[in-house]
């Protein structure tokens, strides 16, 4: 699985990524922004270009090296960026050292996400916002049958995604307080696109 994981994933990943239908989900969340960042598995780049003033720096954290270095090469205009390879389970920063934490499409992937939102927390200052947008447990019982049945297989040949996480119940186990959260099925296939896009702080 080396050559897949770190030859044919990250650009699969990209790929996926650049997907029209996802651009408006990013337009807001990203704008949300402000202050100084953490992006939590910053992939490719893909949110990076879209990042403007109040936001005074984006730190953009991602622990694969080949998925680094395509989001080094991403433009970025006047938006000083930098670069942390590191898990979102152990976060090199201080305890209350950002004012934003933006997840999009993140959680799905993350091996142990309740530590990596622990991790958030501690790293957000008090007054700070989490911004997200993820996809996950859908409410329609037959869509939940289908992501329970097809994550198994999934996750291995899509670097650990899940279909079937619940992530607003994540969150707020996490010691967060949902501010807002609206959902709702993206075109395609429903399995893959019951979308969550929220705000959450420190509970």
């Amino acid at each position: 699985m080396g050559f897949y994981n770190d030859i044919i994933l990250p650009r699969v990943c990209d790929l996926a990524m650049r997907n029209a239908q996802l651009r408006p989900y990013r337009e807001r969340v990203i704008g949300a922004a402000e202050g100084l960042v953490i992006e939590i598995g910053v992939g490719s780049g893909r949110n990076l270009p879209l990042y403007r003033s109040p936001v005074r720096e984006v730190l953009a954290l991602e622990p694969s090296p080949q998925l680094t270095a395509m989001a080094r090469g991403t433009l970025h205009p006047g938006m000083p960026v930098r670069f942390i390879e590191a898990s979102a389970e152990a976060i090199p920063l201080h305890d209350r050292s950002v004012d934003t934490v933006v997840t999009t499409w993140t959680l799905c992937s993350i091996p142990d996400a309740a530590m990596a939102l622990t991790e958030m927390r501690r790293v957000l200052r008090p007054g700070g916002k989490l911004l997200f947008v993820e996809h996950g447990m859908a409410p329609d019982r037959n869509v939940r049958r289908w992501q329970d049945w097809l994550t198994p297989a999934w996750k291995r040949i899509s670097g650990g995604c899940h279909l079937n996480r619940p992530i607003s119940t994540m969150i707020e186990s996490a010691g967060f307080r949902i501010d807002r959260v609206e959902t709702g099925y993206m075109p395609g296939p429903k399995a893959m696109t019951f979308m969550y896009e929220g705000s959450a702080r420190r509970g």
